[in-house]
């Protein structure tokens, strides 16, 4: 992570705090207001679930690229007949998916509508000059607005009042790695937690670290994400488990 950011900072992208960028705090005011845009409903940055890239580790990056995925930053938000999903989190995403190719500099939305199926809009979103040209339109707007003694040229959008559904309540899938004792049973107690926390099981990947340790990786199908919490808070409590290394979000 630190050589990363290291990196990011010396290309121009990352900002000299760059606190807003990695913990996810710029992309969840821009998935409120996107949310709003697309939905007709206001979502204020404080209904935004938020986590950063701070705890993704090598470790984390080499198993994506062993499953054919990528981690991503990405601000998901959904349209459900119980209300509106948005959060803000890294996720593990399938190469075959377009978001996957999104590299460097660049940025991209992507839509999926009822007519028009699937659409992404991309570009790049750092470096100086595509600041310098977005802070010139700004200064643009603003002159106009003085100009002509005017402001908020587009109205507001939001027509309707959707509730935003708590993000314990939201269903996802997930990457899980945790180091445990190297002794029978444990992969059975483990699969009895899960299972008494409604979490189904996709995929076991276990590798040997030492002779008594051993590396544990799970993946899961959908689940709510209070479900999986509890799941991992009873599974600390366990002899058998000595950590949970890593909590990433499927796509």
């Amino acid at each position: 992570y630190r050589p990363a950011l290291a990196k990011a900072t010396e290309l121009g992208y990352a900002e000299a705090d760059p606190t807003a960028d990695v913990e996810g705090l710029d992309a969840g005011r821009k998935a409120a207001i996107l949310s709003s845009i697309a939905f007709h409903s206001r979502v204020q940055f404080k209904d935004v679930y938020t986590e950063g890239i701070t705890k993704i580790t090598a470790e984390d990056i080499a198993y994506a690229k062993e499953f054919d995925c990528v981690i991503k930053l990405l601000a998901v938000a959904h349209n459900t007949d119980k209300g509106i999903e948005v959060g803000v989190y890294p996720v593990l995403l399938g190469k075959e998916h377009p978001l996957s190719s999104v590299r460097d500099s660049f940025n991209a939305v992507f839509v999926h509508g009822d007519a028009v199926d699937d659409a992404m809009f991309y570009g790049r979103g750092a470096g100086e000059m595509p600041t310098a040209s977005a802070v010139v339109g700004d200064v643009i707007d603003v002159a106009r607005n003085l100009q002509f003694g005017c402001n908020g040229r587009i109205s507001c959008t939001c027509y309707q009042d959707l509730p935003v559904k708590p993000f314990d309540e939201v269903k996802n899938k997930f990457f899980l790695r945790m180091q445990v004792k190297n002794e029978p049973g444990v992969l059975a107690k483990v699969a009895s937690v899960f299972g008494g926390h409604k979490v189904s099981i996709r995929r076991v990947v276990q590798k040997h670290v030492q002779e008594e340790a051993a590396e544990l990786v799970i993946s899961t199908e959908k689940v709510k994400e209070y479900h999986i919490k509890d799941a991992l808070r009873e599974l600390q409590k366990m002899d058998s488990i000595s950590e949970i290394s890593s909590m990433i979000r499927e796509y």
